[in-house]
């Protein structure tokens, strides 16, 4: 008697999204609360499943960041594939997460099957007992890591900062992804250290109070050489 067809597996595909910015000289993270079940009401990325099977994974990716917060126009990268057994109770759920880290994102705008979207500090998400849909604080806790070591080893903070700017407006940004304080002068030597990051630009900025400080521009590098490792 021959054995049975092989028959796939269901195995639904979907995108999350973890979009993050500095808001307030904190890392914040954009999150949705669901309009639909499972999860309620409950805080989440945004996301969703493929179209069909024709869509593309990044163009979902887009798709669902327009619907469901109204964002557009944003970087996005891989981040990694989550499809632990369990993770969703529909089913069999693969989600390919996706990361952006931009400065100055405007406020999103909930729809589709969000009721509300926002900005939350990271901080508020790793603590101990935040809870999020499905298995995404776990997403966020990886997009956080990818974030503070790109800080490490690019110039992306600069981005952060005005055109021109203080060295300690830079350590702030560095302090704020990387949840800790820096010592001003260890900083300033790394700063120094990492050849082409930033550049020396124009007069002295002169404070309200205190001594006037020097005004840099970002540099001509993307891959800091050595890179700013976290303390």
């Amino acid at each position: 008697m021959p054995d049975d067809p092989w028959q796939p597996p269901r195995i639904l595909l979907a995108v999350d999204l973890v979009i993050l910015t500095l808001r307030a000289a904190r890392l914040h993270v954009l999150l949705v609360n669901r309009g639909i079940d499972p999860f309620r009401g409950a805080p989440a990325l945004p996301g969703g499943f493929l179209a069909d099977e024709h869509e593309d994974i990044e163009a979902a990716a887009r798709r669902e960041l327009a619907e469901e917060a109204g964002l557009s126009g944003v970087h996005l990268e891989p981040l990694g594939v989550y499809g632990e057994p369990g993770r969703d109770p529909r089913g069999r759920v693969v989600s390919v997460a996706h990361l952006a880290i931009a400065p100055r994102l405007p406020e999103p705008v909930a729809g589709t099957d969000a009721v509300h979207a926002s900005w939350t500090p990271v901080d508020d998400i790793l603590a101990p007992g935040a809870e999020l849909a499905f298995d995404h604080r776990r997403i966020i806790v990886d997009g956080v890591e990818r974030a503070r070591a790109k800080l490490e080893h690019t110039a992306l903070a600069t981005a952060f900062c005005a055109e021109s700017f203080t060295i300690s407006e830079l350590q702030q940004v560095y302090e704020a992804v990387w949840g800790v304080r820096l010592d001003p002068r260890n900083f300033y030597r790394k700063v120094q250290g990492a050849r082409g990051f930033i550049v020396a630009v124009g007069p002295m900025r002169k404070p309200s109070n205190g001594r006037p400080a020097r005004l840099f521009k970002a540099g001509p590098v993307h891959v800091l050489t050595p890179p700013m490792t976290r303390p």
